[in-house]
């Protein structure tokens, strides 16, 4: 059975899937009727953290989005940019192998950002990140965002943290005004 996850909560995703292998990050988005299409983009950062505990990037290359689809490893692999949400079910999703990403990694950060449109997330009706176990293809947890975005440009939506070999995933729910540009340099 799938949990909802709300702001500020965490799975233990070891625990809820002792055999979990290989994860998938599904994104939704839907636009309010009357307005045109939105292009939101999901993107994820592979960190550690510096002397101060904030989590910056591997590389550049651990930076994966829709113009990097894929890291080093082949760990973490984007499957494509949907720019108008239009249709049915996840919108954009992004592959993880756990067993496969670089042992240095300790947080896997995943934003979404409007790319095409600066008046923010009043626009979007409903929005949500689910996790699958990519094997068995079912659901562990799905986080669905609420209105409380709406002139932020840029949601972190959550982190997937490895502690003592264990990965949870934490439901950040984090907005700003920030373009993608300004979120990677904030992770270099």
């Amino acid at each position: 059975m799938a949990i909802n996850l709300t702001k500020g909560n965490s799975i233990n995703l070891n625990k809820a899937e002792p055999t979990l292998s290989k994860l998938r990050l599904g994104l939704g988005w839907d636009v309010i009727a009357e307005e045109p299409a939105i292009d939101i983009d999901c993107s994820l950062f592979i960190c550690e953290y510096n002397g101060l505990q904030q989590p910056k990037l591997l590389s550049d290359q651990h930076f994966v989005f829709y113009n990097n689809l894929a890291c080093p490893q082949g760990a973490v692999v984007h499957k494509g940019d949907n720019r108008t949400g239009a249709g049915d079910g996840d919108d954009e999703a992004i592959d993880i192998n756990l067993a496969q990403i670089d042992p240095r990694a300790t947080e896997l950060s995943i934003f979404v950002t409007i790319h095409n449109d600066n008046r923010g997330f009043s626009r979007v009706e409903t929005s949500y990140i689910r996790l699958y176990n990519e094997v068995t293809n079912d659901l562990i947890a799905e986080y669905k965002l609420g209105k409380e975005f709406t002139t932020e440009t840029s949601v972190q939506v959550g982190s997937l943290v490895k502690n003592n070999g264990e990965w949870s995933f934490h439901a950040v729910g984090a907005g700003y005004q920030l373009g993608l540009g300004d979120i990677v340099a904030g992770y270099q």
